[in-house]
């Protein structure tokens, strides 16, 4: 199916939505499972969205900025992940190979960005030294500005402009290639959720992580909705038995406060 100029407008404005997102990390709906949902909505299949969307999340789980680091773009994966498997008939695993080189390049960009915006600084260092907050916020805007509109026609251009040739391209692929890829993205996501673990897992954590692993391998389930309320369920239970501890310590310390020791306390 093909992608018409309003599509793709509309796809290059979400993403100059997300990508200021993104820039300042406010609202984190550059999140791939919510920017592959929105872009099915806008090429008018949302089940399509939630598939792909799902599956780009859990490959970038554990992709995260750190300090200058950039880790490769979440936004352009969750869009052209949609677009391959809308525009090509390809399926969301496969779709996921064929959008990392899209992530790649929108990498690039936002490091570009990074490097050629230290020209700035002076400026604001100028306008600090003059309480100038004016300025600051004019620079500021500018640069949000100039990253948003990177994105638009990023996305713009990768999405209806070059839609014809992304099209030919997978449909010229060899058998052998576009099996590689969808082995690929059935890869990927468990990757991302691995290095996901690698962070959070702590030995507090392994007995839910055994848990939700039975239940998912063992227990005949159509969806994931029942681990997901049950994961729910085992976060609110050490939730509140958290806050009770705190609670406890606080009325403990209080007590000691109180009751503690006489005059002669001390060497």
């Amino acid at each position: 199916m093909e992608i018409t100029f309003i599509q793709g407008l509309l796809l290059s404005i979400a993403a100059m939505i997300f990508g200021i997102d993104f820039w300042l990390e406010s609202f984190f709906i550059f999140r791939p499972l919510i920017v592959s949902t929105i872009t099915g909505l806008i090429l008018g299949d949302v089940k399509l969205g939630l598939t792909t969307g799902a599956l780009t999340e859990l490959a970038f789980a554990g992709l995260t900025p750190a300090g200058g680091t950039q880790p490769p773009n979440p936004i352009l994966a969750g869009v052209m992940c949609t677009v391959i498997a809308y525009t090509t008939n390809v399926d969301g695993q496969a779709a996921l190979g064929l959008c990392l080189p899209f992530s790649f390049l929108m990498q690039y960009v936002v490091l570009f960005c990074y490097s050629s915006f230290s020209f700035f600084m002076g400026v604001c260092d100028n306008a600090a030294e003059n309480g100038d907050t004016k300025k600051i916020a004019q620079m500021n805007l500018l640069m949000t500005g100039i990253v948003a509109l990177l994105y638009g026609v990023v996305v713009f251009a990768c999405t209806f402009l070059a839609q014809d040739a992304m099209s030919a391209l997978v449909n010229h692929m060899p058998e052998f290639l576009t099996h590689g890829l969808t082995v690929a993205g059935g890869i990927l996501p468990a990757i991302g959720f691995g290095m996901l673990l690698n962070v959070m897992m702590k030995p507090k954590y392994i007995p839910y992580f055994i848990a939700g692993f039975l239940a998912v391998c063992f227990i005949d389930m159509k969806n994931l909705l029942p681990v997901a309320l049950m994961g729910a369920a085992f976060a609110l239970f050490d939730f509140f038995n958290a806050k009770q501890r705190q609670e406890e310590i606080k009325e403990a310390v209080k007590n000691l406060k109180v009751d503690g020791g006489d005059d002669h306390v001390g060497i």
